[in-house]
Formats: C-alpha cells, sequence, structure tokens
C-alpha cells in the first residue's frame, strides 16, 4: 500500500514491478518491522518464479533458505525506494545452507548423566530408533522426565527438508528464532497439563499452530499425562495417526503438519507408590483403575511402547561406573535408521523414513512372521486381549529391534521384547 501511495505520486521511476514481491509491516517512522510466515512466502514466490524478495531485515535470514530467490533486507521505507529506484546500496543477502545442518550440535543434557534405569535407556533408544510413541510408568523421582528431556541428544539431525517444513511452521507461529532463520535441531516441546485443546493442537480467530504442530519431526513430551483434561488428550488422536491436524473455521480451513514422537510419563496410581519397593501404597484397586482409565484405550493403543521406570536405588546413584552417554546410542540409531531408509527408498513419494510409519501394506512385505512368532504373538492377543492396533504397534517395535541388532528377518526374542513393551496392556492392570 505504502508503495502504490509512493508511485501515484511520482516517487517511483518504474511503472510496474512484476519480478519483486515486498513484505513487511510499515511503522509509523517508516521503519520496516518484522512479520511472520516469511519462509513461506519465500517458497511460494519461488514457485511462481518471482525473483526477487524484498523483506524487513529480521527476516532477511529465514528468507534465504530458500534458493532460487534473491533476498534483499531493508530497514526503512527509504531503502525500499531506493532499491526500486536505483538498486544502490542494497544486495541480495546469502546463507551457505548446506553447513548449516552440518554444524555440530551441543546438548545441554546427555544419557551419561542418568544413572540406572537400563531398561528405560533400551525401551527410549528403540523408539527414537523407530520413531515410536512412548509412555513411562514410574513413581514420582525415578528419573522420567530426565530421560524424556535427553531425548532429542539420541535422535538423527535434521535433513534440509525436514528442517524446512519444521521452519515454515515455527515462522507461521511467531516464534523463529530470527538470528538462527532455521531450526536445526529437532523441537523438543513440553506444555503444561493445564493447556487447552486450542492451545495443543491450534486454533484461535485466525488458526495458528499448536504445540503438536510446533513438535513436527520432534519429540512432544506430556508429564503427568492423567492430568491433562481428557478432551485435550483425545484431541491428539488426529494427528498421531494421521501426521496432520485440520483446524476448521467459518471463514477458512487450514491444515497444519503434526508427525511427531509422543513421550509421555505418569505416576502408576495417584499417590505415585504403586509396586514400590521402598514405599508403601495406600490406593485401593478402584482408585488405580480410576486413575488409569483417565487416558483411553485409543489412546493408549497409538502408543507403541509403554515402559515402566522404577525408582533407583542407592547403589546404582552412587556407583562410579560411567553411564553410556548419548553419542554412543546415537551411533546404533542411526545405523537403524540407514537400515530403515534403505527398505523404504522405494516409498519417498508416501515420506515414510522409519517404521513407525509403516502402513499394513508395508508391515505384510517387511515383518514376516516364522511359525514361532506367530504362536508367540497369538497367545500374547489372546491372553492380554490385545486390539488390532495394539498388534500392528508390537509388530513395528520388534522391526526396529531387528534392525538394532543388524537383522532381516524377525525372531522369536524381538517378538517377545516388543511384546514386554505394552505394559498397560496386561491383564493386572484391569
Amino acid at each position: 500500500m505504502a508503495l502504490g501511495i509512493c508511485g501515484a505520486y511520482g516517487g517511483l521511476n518504474k511503472k510496474e514491478i512484476a519480478d519483486a514481491v515486498f513484505v513487511g509491516e510499515l511503522s509509523l517512522d517508516g521503519g520496516i518491522r518484522g512479520i511472520r510466515g516469511t519462509l513461506p512466502i519465500a517458497i511460494e514466490a519461488r514457485a511462481r518464479k518471482i525473483s526477487k524478495l524484498v523483506v524487513p531485515e529480521v527476516n532477511a535470514r529465514e528468507a534465504a533458505m530458500v534458493g532460487g530467490v534473491d533476498v534483499y533486507p531493508v530497514r526503512s521505507l527509504l531503502d525500499v525506494i531506493h532499491f526500486i529506484n536505483t538498486g544502490n546500496g542494497i544486495f541480495p543477502l546469502k546463507v551457505e545452507t548446506d553447513t548449516l545442518l552440518q554444524q555440530p550440535h551441543h546438548y545441554l543434557f546427555d544419557f551419561k548423566d542418568v544413572r540406572g534405569q537400563t531398561t528405560a535407556k533400551r525401551a527410549l533408544e528403540i523408539a527414537c530408533a523407530g520413531g515410536h510413541n512412548i509412555l513411562m510408568i514410574g513413581p514420582p523421582g525415578s528419573g522420567k522426565t530426565m530421560l524424556a528431556k535427553r531425548m532429542p541428544s539420541i535422535l538423527p539431525s535434521l535433513t534440509f527438508e525436514e528442517a524446512l517444513e519444521t521452519t515454515k511452521i515455527h515462522s507461521v507461529a511467531g516464534v523463529l528464532d530470527a538470528r538462527a532463520g532455521l531450526v536445526g535441531t529437532r523441537p523438543y516441546r513440553a506444555p503444561h497439563h493445564t493447556i487447552s485443546d486450542a492451545g495443543l493442537i491450534g486454533g484461535g480467530a485466525v488458526p495458528r499452530p499448536g504445540e503438536v504442530s510446533l513438535a513436527h519431526n520432534g519429540v512432544l513430551f506430556l508429564d503427568e499425562l492423567p492430568e491433562f483434561p481428557r478432551n485435550v488428550l483425545e484431541v491428539m488422536r488426529q494427528p498421531l495417526e494421521e501426521g496432520t491436524v485440520c483446524i476448521a473455521r467459518a471463514a477458512m480451513s487450514l491444515t497444519f503438519p503434526a508427525r511427531f514422537m509422543l513421550a509421555a510419563a505418569m505416576n502408576p496410581c495417584p499417590c505415585g507408590f504403586h509396586n514400590d519397593r521402598t514405599r508403601e501404597c495406600h490406593c485401593t484397586p478402584p482408585m488405580i483403575q480410576r486413575y488409569i482409565s483417565k487416558i483411553s484405550g485409543p489412546l493408549l493403543d497409538r502408543i507403541d511402547i509403554h515402559i515402566d521406570v522404577p525408582a533407583v536405588n542407592y547403589k546404582e546413584m552412587r556407583s562410579t561406573n560411567e553411564p553410556e552417554g548419548s553419542a554412543q546410542i546415537l551411533e546404533r540409531v542411526m545405523r537403524a535408521r540407514l537400515r530403515q531408509l534403505d527398505r523404504f527408498q522405494s516409498n519417498q513419494k508416501e515420506k515414510i523414513y522409519c517404521n513407525a510409519q509403516m502402513a499394513p501394506r508395508h508391515m505384510r512385505s517387511f515383518c514376516h512372521l516364522s511359525a514361532d512368532c506367530e504362536h508367540l504373538l497369538e497367545r500374547a492377543m489372546t491372553q492380554q486381549g490385545l486390539s488390532a492396533r495394539a498388534h500392528d504397534r508390537i509388530l513395528k517395535v520388534a522391526r526396529t529391534i531387528a534392525d538394532l541388532e543388524g537383522q532381516q528377518n524377525l525372531e522369536t526374542k524381538h517378538i517377545a521384547e516388543a511384546i514386554q513393551y505394552r505394559t498397560l496392556d496386561r491383564t493386572f492392570w484391569a
């Protein structure tokens, strides 16, 4: 609008500027303020074969991540007029996108800080290797949150395409770090249990991405899972199943990507000490059942791994043995992920990158079971009353366990371990 007025009063030398797009918010002093969604605008400009994009200086690094478009940073309306009339002093910003994601990432949290919890670490390694959702069950202070915070340190680095997808969402939401310009590490989001369904899924008069979308290509951690309102948890079914969120309003309907790893933690009972070796639980069986039933069966079915996280004893806490660090675990996770990428390379149009994203037709191709495996799985399904969805989750987890071992075929030990990760499906919780 400002440029149109300038042009109408003869302040511009050109009558048409078909090869450029100008975006930004004009302040009262003539400065150009930053806006949200610059990256999607740059991608759309490239798609429409527009070669020049003039943006606020604060958004320039973000927009320059898109190749094929020259991005010109400006500070004021006067800079824009100079750019149009003479072009003097305004140069396109260049960013070496190839080196951004290759830089080593330093995480504040490392698995070498975690004493004990060998079984839980193994479950988290499997979850990260296959992109599986995981639920940790244990008493207060057993280290559930501590373990969850270290998950990003053993996840594979973002590819450039994943980084662009993630950055677009953060840009639209207005939470992107302008100095970085690109989200270089997998997101880790941990909303409080008082969050609303709109805050988790997204919404508003002008729909904005929620926490599930901000965690796209990363981890969404829900601590104290039963404390979340039932309606908030139930709206996660669609993103967990489809990897997208559709927000419909009278004026518009928007779809945000939401393909994330769900990590959740909960106590085994209201007081938190059910089955604890050191402290007595005063909860009655009906109280425990009501507490567990706050999480619906359909939601539990969508969580691949349920793992017990018992309290760490004194000897483990004071042990002088150095725990395995994130770097060693990440090496095994990367090898397993590379095997999965090789397996799914013929399905790149469907964008399948890990075992958790397999459809039934993929499981029929890559999860062949021997007679012994069939018998073991059938017995578990019958005795524990597992659903068809839980059956598929077991096969996907078993496939990941085999990939971690470098095995082409599934064996009974892989099926048996995957079955053990269905804690909340066992009959004693009923």
